[in-house]
């Protein structure tokens, strides 16, 4: 009888030591998070050989090395994080109080380093030298690219992801939305899609945008059939070449448009005899950031103005 009371006091005191080590244990998991590192939050970017990026605090001191990625960190409101910029970045009218770090081409590496940035926006028209050259001295590089509508929604999403402005991005990028979808609506399944020719540039050669370019997307989701679809990307191509496809409508950037309806070369066109040659803005149709819906809106006012009417400023 003694050995089996002994015995069962020997269990309890098990089962007590196991019931306080489960309360110690539950008490250690719910210590404050701040106590415990963060683990780093690392993405891939867009660069040409992308890379893994990591985060272990938010953003505070942002440097944007290109107009688009200037215009997306002001919608998302971080403008007051903004500490450098290029010397193209004019949008919005804030973005021209700030640090000019040159050209997105060749910004100033010194200026960069001077300005003790925690995120250096990149994009595709930065020289991948420049990016491994800021990386090189342990500077935090992220690279967007977009090549399409939706493509710059995801963009958008990311950098704020890594900014903590998901919420103003996800308001952002739904308003977007309902923008392109206001003209796909109408266009998707449209019958009769004009011939279009746009000029990025024409000296000292013609310059246009094929396949795989948003500006390709914006000519096909605004109602019309892009007549350098068979090229790929941005690309020099031959007058000739556009003799022969004859656009129905051209839309030039606004160095090109003066050229465009004074040009002996063009006059043949189809777009040229029914004077359906158009200037619009290049901030709206040529840079990647929010507003690249309101030069969808545009588009599909020039191609199909018998459904959309010109947009409003």
């Amino acid at each position: 009888m003694k050995r089996f009371l002994e015995l069962i006091s020997t269990q309890s005191l098990q089962w007590l030591m196991v019931a306080l080590l489960s309360i110690v244990l539950t008490l250690t998991s719910c210590t404050p998070s701040e106590q415990i590192p963060p683990k780093p939050e690392c993405i891939f970017d867009d660069s040409p050989n992308p890379r893994l990026v990591c985060f272990n605090e938010t953003p505070q001191r942002i440097i944007s090395l290109a107009p688009s990625n200037t215009e997306i960190l002001f919608a998302l409101g971080l403008g007051d994080k903004v500490m450098g910029v290029t010397d193209w970045c004019d949008y919005p009218s804030e973005a021209l109080e700030k640090e000019k770090i040159g050209g997105p081409w060749t910004p100033d590496v010194e200026k960069i380093l001077a300005l003790q940035s925690d995120l250096i926006l990149a994009s595709d028209a930065n020289p991948f030298d420049i990016i491994t050259t800021l990386e090189g001295l342990e500077l935090t590089v992220f690279g967007i690219k977009t090549t399409d509508l939706y493509d710059l929604l995801d963009d958008i999403r990311t950098v704020g992801e890594i900014t903590d402005t998901e919420v103003q991005a996800q308001a952002l990028t739904a308003e977007m939305s309902t923008g392109i979808k206001a003209v796909t609506n109408q266009t998707e399944y449209l019958a009769q899609r004009p011939k279009v020719f746009y000029i990025l540039g024409h000296e000292p050669s013609l310059w246009t945008a094929g396949s795989g370019t948003f500006i390709h997307e914006l000519i096909e989701k605004a109602g019309g059939m892009n007549i350098c679809q068979n090229i790929t990307s941005y690309a020099e191509i031959t007058l000739e070449y556009v003799l022969a496809r004859d656009p129905e409508i051209i839309i030039t950037s606004k160095y090109s448009y003066d050229w465009a309806i004074n040009s002996t070369d063009l006059a043949a066109t189809n777009a040229s005899q029914s004077e359906r040659i158009y200037q619009c803005d290049d901030n709206l149709v040529q840079r990647p950031g929010p507003r690249l819906v309101e030069g969808l809106e545009w588009f599909a006012h020039f191609i199909q103005p018998e459904i959309f009417e010109e947009p409003e400023d």
